[in-house]
C-alpha cells in the first residue's frame, strides 16, 4: 500500500512576529513548508504529499510545491477553520492506493526522513496508529481553575507528542468521521477506543513557534 503525508501548513505565525502564516516564514533561505516537504519526500516509503494550506496562500504553497524534487507527487488543497478540518481536507485529497497516512505539521520542519520511515515501519508491523514522543524532563502539575495543584503525574509515564503521526488510512478516516475537534489526530483515535502506540521521537521534530525556536533551527542547519 502507498504512503501519503498530509502536511498541514496552518498557524498564524503571531508568536514568530510574522505577518504571514507560520509555514511561509523563511528559515535559512527557504520557507518552513519547503523544508518540511523536502524531508518528507526524502523518506523512501513516501509516495506523495498533500499540502493543506490556508486559502489565502494557495498560490504560494503551489509555487513551493513546484520546487520539490518530485513536483508531480505534491498536491495542494485549501484547509479549514480548525486544524482537524484541515486534516480532513487532506484526507479527502488522498489517492486511491494510499493505505498509510502520516499527518505532519509544517512547523516541525526539521523532522528527519528517518522518523517518517520508522513510523511507517511500525504501522506495517501491525500497529494501526503510531505517534512519536519525547520523555518529559520537567515536573508537571495538574491545576484547577483557581490555580491550585490537584495532581502531580509521574513524569516517567508522560511523553511530549510530536508529528508526523502515522495511521492506517481506514482508522484515521473513521476517527475523523466523528466530526470532533482535537489538537492532534491520535486523540481522535483514542476517543473512538483505538490503540495508539508511542515510539521514540526525534529532537529535530520540535515545533518552531517563537523567534528562539527559529534561531535554534538555524543552528541545527548550520551544524
Amino acid at each position: 500500500m502507498s504512503v501519503a503525508v498530509v502536511l498541514v501548513a496552518g498557524g498564524q505565525g503571531t508568536r514568530l512576529g510574522a505577518a504571514q502564516p507560520k509555514a511561509f516564514v523563511v528559515l535559512a533561505g527557504m520557507p518552513l513548508l519547503e523544508h518540511a516537504i523536502q524531508r518528507a519526500m526524502t523518506a523512501p516509503e513516501v509516495s506523495h504529499v498533500v499540502v493543506v494550506a490556508p486559502a489565502s496562500h494557495l498560490r504560494e504553497a503551489g509555487a513551493i510545491a513546484s520546487r520539490s524534487s518530485r513536483p508531480g507527487d505534491v498536491d495542494v488543497v485549501a484547509g479549514g477553520a480548525e486544524r482537524t478540518d484541515s486534516v480532513a481536507a487532506g484526507l479527502a485529497a488522498l489517492r486511491p492506493g494510499d493505505g498509510i497516512v502520516l499527518v505532519h505539521d509544517a512547523a516541525r520542519a526539521l523532522a528527519p526522513a528517518s522518523l517518517f520511515s520508522r513510523l511507517v515501519h511500525e504501522v506495517r508491523s501491525g500497529h494501526p496508529a503510531v505517534v512519536p514522543g519525547i520523555p518529559v524532563s520537567d515536573t508537571v502539575k495538574v491545576v484547577d481553575a483557581a490555580g491550585r495543584v490537584t495532581a502531580t503525574p509521574d513524569r516517567a509515564t508522560l511523553r511530549a507528542i510530536q508529528t508526523p503521526q502515522a495511521f492506517l488510512r481506514e482508522v484515521l478516516v473513521h476517527a475523523h468521521a466523528s466530526g470532533e475537534q482535537a489538537t492532534d489526530d491520535a486523540a481522535l483515535v483514542e476517543r473512538m477506543g483505538g490503540h495508539v502506540r508511542v515510539v521514540e521521537g526525534d529532537r529535530l521534530a520540535f515545533k518552531i513557534t517563537t523567534p528562539d525556536d527559529l534561531a535554534t533551527a538555524e543552528r541545527h542547519l548550520g551544524d
